[in-house]
């Protein structure tokens, strides 16, 4: 059994968002229970999802008033960057090191999707923005300037502001 099942406590409100976690959750479970010789061709698979889950992730923040340079993105470059590594290193012969970060790979889902990309898909409503269209339906309400966060509210202003002011 996959060890990471998709259920409500996943579920963002956001149905593009919400379609691509599931997806993304179903292809996990393949990798971790492909046969050795499955198994990289799963992972690439996964990858590419990741890949272009990521991307259209990352457009949406670009379109609505995030920084380049906001964590939440960030994070989406190591990651996939890391599954690229672990890719490398699975056609070198090291599936345990593929199988290990597949299970690791879901315990980080599972906490991206209920902060940061809970965060996005709350400030994507903010702005009316649309998903399947990329239209903003309140352009007043996209910040004045670019969020550097990850959209989460332990990322907002006032709570980047106070750290600052604690460091």
């Amino acid at each position: 059994m996959a060890t990471l099942q998709w259920s409500e406590a996943l579920v963002l409100d956001a149905p593009v968002m919400d379609r691509t976690h599931e997806e993304f959750v179903l292809l996990l479970a393949d990798v971790e229970q492909a046969p050795d010789e499955q198994l990289l061709a799963c992972w690439s698979g996964l990858i590419d999802h990741t890949d272009a889950h990521f991307s259209r992730e990352d457009q949406w923040m670009q379109s609505t008033g995030f920084s380049s340079a906001n964590c939440h993105s960030v994070q989406h470059k190591v990651v996939l960057q890391a599954m690229r590594d672990g890719l490398a290193a699975g056609q070198r012969g090291d599936l345990a090191l593929v199988r290990e970060m597949a299970r690791q790979l879901g315990a980080w889902f599972v906490l991206h999707a209920q902060t940061m990309d809970a965060g996005l898909a709350l400030h994507l409503r903010s702005v009316g923005f649309d998903m399947e269209t990329g239209e903003i339906g309140r352009p007043h309400a996209l910040p004045a300037q670019p969020m550097t966060g990850c959209g989460s509210a332990a990322c907002s202003p006032a709570v980047e502001e106070a750290t600052a002011t604690v460091a």
